[in-house]
C-alpha cells in the first residue's frame, strides 16, 4: 500500500535552529505540562505533554538510551506545528526520571520489559485519556508512536505485551540489536554473560561494561550520531548545562538485558498487531542494521502491510540520530513518519 503524499513541509532548519530555540521554541516549551507518575515498582517516571486546543491526533515520542525529552524540543515544536498532540517520556534510570543505582551515571535496568511496562502505563493512564478528553464522539482514540533507538526496542516490546495500545508506529534506527562492531555475536554474548555473572557474585552494584564510564562529551569531529554540527552542539550543551539528565555508559547487566529483549522481540513477532514502519540510518554504527533487516523481513511475512516491501526505509548515508541529522536526512525521515501516521489516522 503506497503511503499518502505529504506536502513539502517546513520544519525547523539548521540555519534557523539557534534563533528559534531562544525564541519561538523556548516560548512554546514553557506552555508544556511537565509531570511524573509512579511506574513499575513505584519508580518515578517523568514526562512532558503538549496538547492542541482542538481535536488532534496524538503522538508518543519514545526516546533512546541516555536521552531526555529535553533534547527533543525542536522535534516536539515541529510536530506540534503540524497539528499533533505530543507526549514524551523519560525512561526509568535516565533523563529526569528516578535513577536506579547509587552511581546515577550508570546505564541500568533490572529487566528490559520494565521499560515497556512503564511506557504502557504512560499510554493507557495518561496519553489515551488525554486524547479522548478532547473528543465529542464515543469511539476511543489511540495514539501513534514515534520511537528512536532503544526506544524502538521498548516500543516493540510494549506493543507485543499490549497489542491494542497503539494506532500506528514509526521506528527510527531501532535497537533491535546493539552493534557489536567486528566482535562475533557468540563472543560478545559470552563476554557479557560472564561479566554479569561475576558482577552478581562480587559487586553490590552493577558495574560498567568494559570501556564504559561516567558522562563525558565527544567532540563533533569524532561523533557518529549526526552530521549536523549545529544540532549536535545544541544537545551537547544541553547535557553539559543540566547535570540532572547526564548519563554515562552501559552496565554489563544492561547489555545482558538488551540481549534478552532481542530474543523476546523475535520470539513474539506474531503478537504485533500495530502497523509498523522502520526507518534505517544508512551509516549507523550504534545499532545493528542487519538485525533491523531481519526484523522487517520476518514481520512482513506475518503481515504484508507492516514493514512495506519487507525491508526498512533506508535514509542513505545518515548517521544514527535521524531526528537530529542534517536537514537533507531529517526532513525525508519526518515526512515519511507523518505519511505513515496519516495513513492510519481517522
Amino acid at each position: 500500500m503506497p503511503l499518502p503524499e505529504v506536502q513539502s513541509i517546513e520544519y525547523t532548519k539548521e540555519a534557523q535552529l539557534t534563533t528559534r530555540l531562544s525564541n519561538e521554541i523556548n516560548n512554546f516549551w514553557q506552555q508544556g505540562l511537565f509531570a511524573s507518575f509512579n511506574g513499575l515498582g513505584k519508580i518515578r517516571v517523568n514526562y512532558a505533554a503538549f496538547t492542541q486546543p482542538d481535536e488532534a491526533e496524538c503522538i508518543v515520542v519514545v526516546t533512546g538510551r541516555s536521552e531526555s525529552y529535553l533534547k527533543y524540543q525542536e522535534l516536539t515544536f515541529d510536530l506540534h506545528q503540524q497539528g499533533f498532540n505530543v507526549f514524551l517520556i523519560d525512561h526509568r534510570g535516565q533523563g529526569l526520571s528516578q535513577r536506579l543505582l547509587q552511581n546515577r551515571h550508570k546505564g541500568y535496568v533490572e529487566k528490559f520489559d520494565h521499560y515497556a511496562e512503564d511506557l504502557h502505563q504512560f499510554v493507557s493512564k495518561i496519553v489515551t485519556p488525554t486524547c479522548n478528553n478532547q473528543r465529542n464522539n464515543v469511539k476511543q482514540k489511540k495514539p501513534h508512536l514515534l520511537a528512536h533507538s532503544m526506544g524502538g526496542a521498548i516500543a516493540i516490546r510494549m506493543m507485543q505485551l499490549f497489542p491494542t495500545a497503539i494506532k500506528s508506529a514509526v521506528l527510527t534506527s531501532p535497537m533491535i540489536a546493539v552493534n557489536n562492531g567486528n566482535i562475533p555475536n557468540w563472543l560478545a554474548k559470552s563476554i557479557i554473560y560472564s561479566g554479569n555473572k561475576l558482577d552478581s557474585w562480587f559487586s553490590e552494584e552493577a558495574n560498567y561494561f568494559i570501556g564504559q564510564k561516567d558522562f563525558a562529551t565527544t567532540p563533533f569531529a569524532e561523533n557518529e550520531l549526526t552530521h549536523s554540527s549545529v544540532r549536535y552542539q545544541h544537545f551537547v550543551e544541553l547535557y553539559k548545562n543540566n547535570e540532572d539528565i547526564q548519563l554515562g555508559g552501559v552496565t554489563t547487566h544492561w547489555l545482558e538485558q538488551s540481549i534478552a529483549a532481542n530474543k523476546d522481540i523475535f520470539a513474539d513477532l506474531d503478537k504485533l498487531a500495530t502497523p509498523i514502519i522502520l526507518m534505517q540510518s544508512g551509516n549507523d554504527t550504534v545499532v545493528s542494521n542487519e538485525a533491523q533487516d531481519e526484523f522487517c523481513q520476518n514481520l512482513h511475512q506475518i503481515n504484508a502491510t507492516y514493514c512495506p516491501d519487507g525491508k526498512p526505509y533506508v535514509i542513505n548515508n545518515a548517521f544514527h540520530e535521524l531526528l537530529f541529522e542534517q536537514d537533507k536526512y531529517r526532513t525525508p525521515a519526518i515526512n515519511k513518519a507523518l505519511a505513515w501516521f496519516k495513513m492510519y489516522s481517522h
